[in-house]
Parts: C-alpha cells; sequence; structure tokens
C-alpha cells in the first residue's frame, strides 16, 4: 500500500510540474472564473534554492513563524508580481499580486 502511495505521489508531483498554471480565480455575482494572470511563479513543492535559481533572490522576506510540528514554520518571499509561501523549505502557495 505504501509503494502505491509512492508511486501516486511521484506522479502527481510530476505531473504537477509540467503544466505551468498561471490564472486568477474570479467570483463575479457568484459565478467563479478563471483569468490568465501570464506571470510565471514558481510551482508547489519546489525548494526555496530552486526557486531563488529560477527567479532570482527576493526583493523582502518575511518569517519563518511557527517552529514546532504542530505549526512549521511558514515563511514568505515577496517579489515585484507575486508572493511566494513556504512551508519549512517548499512551495506550498503563490499569489499573484498588482493588477
Amino acid at each position: 500500500m505504501l509503494a502505491r502511495t509512492m508511486k501516486m505521489s511521484v506522479v502527481a508531483l510530476a505531473l504537477g510540474l509540467t503544466v505551468p498554471a498561471f490564472a486568477e480565480t474570479l467570483s463575479i455575482d457568484g459565478q467563479v472564473a478563471v483569468k490568465p494572470s501570464g506571470v510565471e511563479t514558481p510551482q508547489r513543492g519546489l525548494s526555496m534554492a530552486v526557486v531563488e535559481q529560477k527567479f532570482g533572490a527576493p526583493a523582502n522576506k518575511s518569517g519563518p513563524v511557527g517552529t514546532s510540528a504542530k505549526n512549521p514554520p511558514i515563511t514568505k518571499w515577496f517579489y515585484p508580481n507575486f508572493v511566494v509561501v513556504f512551508e519549512n523549505d517548499k512551495v506550498i502557495h503563490t499569489v499573484v499580486v498588482g493588477g
């Protein structure tokens, strides 16, 4: 069972890294729409080192906040067009900022 779970995780990760997601989710009058942002951002699961290698040093950093197993360290890196949120040293979320 563990081997199957690991294989599925590897496949999911590989698919996530090969399909870039450049979009914003908008909700207007209760309807949800996806609007492409056109901004390349780091993909979920990348390490801090890979993000810095690909996108350069961030303009600013905040954190880490949280330092226990129950509350792992959360760090934010601020770039001109997006913010990257890390848990430990892995990307968990990216937010495109600006218009």
